[in-house]
């Protein structure tokens, strides 16, 4: 294949923590390692995280502010065409209390007028209306505003999950924009670390406890249901201890140590770690299981989930209108309704009395995640989709 240029365009990028930040540093490396050219438009930091030599991030777009799109535009503009833009579509990423119309005013020209091939990657459609407040109708509503917008100028679609294509074609109104499903990676590399794997069970399961952990960001509604779940799971007599990591942990761990003191010394929280810390990668493979309740059902986007996948990790987890056919063809993981939470604590029960079960668990997540979730298939899969052709490099073209 030929060498192509891509224009990413991202709310972030590491050292920012963020999954869409972690997603780009992988794809645009793994693009990079093919032989292509990667240019990262984002918004700070001053000094982003270093990579591979053929990705040069530009950290440029600031506050989203007129301003600011029309510098970028104007270093767009020194790369020649066709210019290949992926927009990594989060609508409350990109500021303006997540309604800035005029940065989607401002793609559609670039693809309109200055002639940008567009391509989007929606992590995120829009907000739900008669959710929230009032407010939240009305950003619901700019929300689709924008997406008619960016579907106007998109050449090409992708979805984390098939349930976005069903959510987005409607506003494409009749014009005939291809989605594709395009899987998320694990953010979090596999270290294989054994020393440090053994370290960590050493210091949290002392007696040779089984280490059940729930790897996520601690918000609503998911913690609610660990509320729930966590009690009920240590408290079966089995010889367990929970791991709590991710960012509010603790704050998670203290709600449900005030309402049973004797679980003090069985749930641990490590707090918010960089999914590039091989600290990550050894705290998942220390688990013998994992539990990842969903209130909408587990999904190709819940990189969440995906980490403890990838790291062969057994692991229990919810169904529900999200959840792609894929996770029961495979049996990758054991599911329960996301309202039956005394099944829940059944399966893992069942699991962590039962070592073979979670060998068999743990090679099934690994075959899946091979199959559909490794960088190199995705990008590979991107790059089908698009006409490949030697590009010029910057400042060839007039500003």
């Amino acid at each position: 294949m030929n060498r192509q240029i891509w224009h990413i365009i991202s709310p972030e990028y590491p050292p920012q923590m963020g999954g869409v930040g972690d997603y780009v540093y992988l794809l645009a490396n793994e693009l990079a390692e093919t032989g292509d050219e990667v240019q990262v438009w984002c918004a700070g930091p001053d000094v982003p995280a270093g990579g591979h030599p053929g990705v040069k991030v530009r950290p440029l777009l600031g506050r989203l502010n007129p301003g600011d799109l029309l510098r970028v535009g104007r270093e767009l503009n020194g790369f020649s065409k066709p210019r290949f833009i992926l927009l990594q579509w989060v609508p409350h990423a990109y500021g303006w209390r997540s309604m800035n119309v005029a940065f989607c005013v401002w793609i559609w020209i670039r693809a309109r007028w200055a002639g940008d091939d567009l391509g989007i990657m929606v992590h995120e459609p829009f907000l739900s209306f008669w959710e929230g407040s009032w407010r939240q109708n009305a950003a619901a509503l700019v929300h689709r505003l924008m997406t008619v917008l960016l579907l106007n100028a998109a050449q090409r679609a992708w979805v984390s999950t098939p349930r976005w294509e069903k959510a987005w074609k409607p506003y494409a109104l009749g014009r005939r924009v291809p989605f594709s499903w395009l899987p998320l990676p694990s953010n979090v590399p596999v270290s294989g670390e054994t020393a440090a794997v053994e370290e960590l069970r050493a210091r949290y399961a002392p007696a040779g406890e089984r280490i059940v952990g729930h790897f996520g960001t601690f918000g609503y509604p998911i913690t609610p249901m660990l509320e729930w779940i966590v009690p009920r799971l240590l408290g079966t007599g089995n010889n367990s201890v929970m791991l709590f990591i991710g960012p509010k942990g603790l704050e998670c761990k203290e709600k449900i140590v005030r309402a049973a003191p004797e679980l003090a010394t069985r749930i641990h929280a490590t707090g918010a770690i960089s999914a590039r810390d091989a600290r990550l990668s050894a705290l998942l493979a220390a688990c013998d299981l994992m539990i990842q309740p969903y209130p909408d059902g587990v999904s190709s986007r819940r990189t969440s989930l995906l980490a403890p996948l990838a790291h062969g990790v057994p692991i229990v987890t919810t169904y529900g209108p999200s959840t792609e056919p894929l996770w029961r063809e495979t049996e990758a993981v054991a599911m329960v309704a996301p309202e039956d939470l005394e099944g829940f604590v059944g399966q893992a029960r069942r699991l962590l009395a039962d070592q073979a079960a979670r060998q068999r668990a743990a090679q099934a997540a690994r075959m899946v995640h091979q199959r559909y979730f490794v960088i190199q298939r995705i990008a590979e899969v991107l790059r089908s989709a698009y006409p490949h052709s030697q590009q010029a490099s910057p400042a060839e073209e007039p500003v």
